[in-house]
């Protein structure tokens, strides 16, 4: 896809690889499709570097957001790891068609984005509040009352990785979630708020509450 970007002429080509960027601290079962994101990001590179000093030169953006939060919304289930108030830093996947924002300053590199640090209980809390309902007198009722899974991220990596073992692709999301909430790791954070590009994009800070509703969104159409 690259190469044909750069054949039509494309100006400026968003990388879209989930927004994992360079993280070079996921668990070595992610390496497989690691190294064949990084054949896109060496093409990329590469036609940028033959472009480079052109006005309409081939110009390229990747987007780091670490792991995403909003799998698994429509089932109504939730998983909540032990040590539960711990603040855990998230990014909100709609940052895609930003890339393209301060072209200058983002042109040839990852930019990494960050929109809201939270916690479990937060998250359950804006997931609960979002799935209520208006009854007469404008009191709140609950649809349905979400499922709590009390489990650990050592549980998560032994699970994920026995599926991996058995060829199974559930493995993927174990191992994403232990990866969320290894005790002490941050394999997720891709940069601090004051650190990050989220204010050359345009990204703002999110409440928990707005996130859910999104991400609920997206999961019922």
């Amino acid at each position: 896809m690259v190469d044909a970007a750069a054949r039509a002429g494309v100006k400026r080509y968003i990388i879209n690889d989930f927004g994992w960027g360079l993280n070079e601290r996921s668990l070595p079962e992610f390496k497989a499709i690691g190294d064949s994101r990084r054949v896109a990001w060496t093409c990329a590179i590469e036609h940028a570097q033959r472009g480079e000093g052109k006005e309409d030169g081939f110009t390229w953006t990747g987007i780091t957001i670490g792991n995403p939060i909003d799998w698994r919304g429509a089932r109504r289930s939730t998983t909540r790891a032990r040590r539960n108030s711990r603040a855990r830093r998230s990014r909100d996947r709609a940052v895609r068609g930003r890339g393209a924002a301060a072209p200058r300053e983002t042109a040839n590199r990852f930019v990494k984005v960050l929109s809201i640090q939270t916690s479990q209980n937060k998250l359950l809390a804006a997931f609960e509040r979002a799935t209520t309902a208006e009854g007469e007198g404008g009191e709140r009722k609950e649809e349905k009352q979400w499922e709590i899974e009390r489990s650990t991220a050592q549980r998560a990596l032994e699970e994920g990785r026995v599926k991996h073992a058995q060829g199974l692709g559930a493995w993927r999301l174990d191992l994403l979630v232990f990866q969320l909430y290894a005790p002490g790791e941050a394999r997720c954070i891709v940069a601090s708020r004051a650190d990050s590009d989220s204010a050359l994009l345009g990204v703002r800070e999110e409440s928990a509450y707005e996130v859910v509703e999104k991400a609920l969104a997206r999961a019922r159409s």
